[in-house]
């Protein structure tokens, strides 16, 4: 399969085993059913196995091109993940938190969820969080961030999390199970005219709490 177009290919019930795919484009395709292992690219005697058709179209891009692998290491060193709630009166706040943190430096990457439980949001928030610098986590009227924080928390303890409440508000009963964690911090208060100096703390927070180490 060297150097061929895939594209949207059907390769439903069938079995893919011992093929070079060095070149080889697979977008969109549809495997249904398909059996795939010993997948090799090979290029300039460096040959790598991998399990399937799609991963070894990202391996050998990113093998073969340093642009890539820098967009990767700015995306690990920058992204910022900010949950919260997006109803009219909150969304506005968050904004201006995303503003901020990109006048720092960062990548700002806006989540929300109002929808039930499913595979697909707790596969999106890890793979998220799994790329992220940190957390910031508005817990104002909290309505979907106790399931996102349920799937970050607990698997990825050299991550971040700093949560933060708009003052008046109570937060949610079960947020101090995550408390527990030491690599979530200390809850920051803020009122809507000083979110300058609130992402300045969130910063300093988890930039201290990065280089801990702890």
């Amino acid at each position: 399969m060297d150097n061929m177009s895939l594209v949207k290919a059907d390769f439903s019930n069938t079995v893919i085993d011992g093929v070079f795919v060095y070149g080889t484009s697979t977008w969109d395709l549809k495997l249904d059913g398909a059996t795939q292992q010993n997948i090799y690219i090979s290029s300039e005697n460096l040959t790598i196995t991998v399990p399937d058709l799609e991963l070894a179209q990202f391996i050998a891009l990113l093998i073969r091109n340093s642009n890539i692998r820098k967009i990767i290491d700015t995306i690990t060193s920058k992204v910022v993940l900010i949950l919260g709630r997006f109803t009219p009166e909150r969304k506005a706040i968050l904004d201006e938190i995303k503003v901020e943190i990109q006048a720092h430096g960062f990548l700002p990457v806006l989540f929300d969820f109002e929808g039930p439980e499913s595979r697909d949001l707790t596969e999106t928030i890890m793979t998220l969080a799994s790329m992220s610098r940190f957390v910031v986590a508005d817990i104002s009227g909290a309505k979907s961030v106790p399931q996102e924080l349920a799937a970050i928390v607990p698997h990825l303890p050299s991550l971040p999390v700093q949560p933060i409440i708009q003052d008046g508000e109570r937060g949610y009963g079960m947020f101090e199970h995550f408390e527990r964690y030491p690599w979530v911090l200390e809850r920051l208060v803020y009122t809507s005219g000083d979110v300058g100096a609130l992402v300045e703390s969130v910063v300093n927070n988890c930039e201290r709490r990065r280089a801990s180490g702890a």
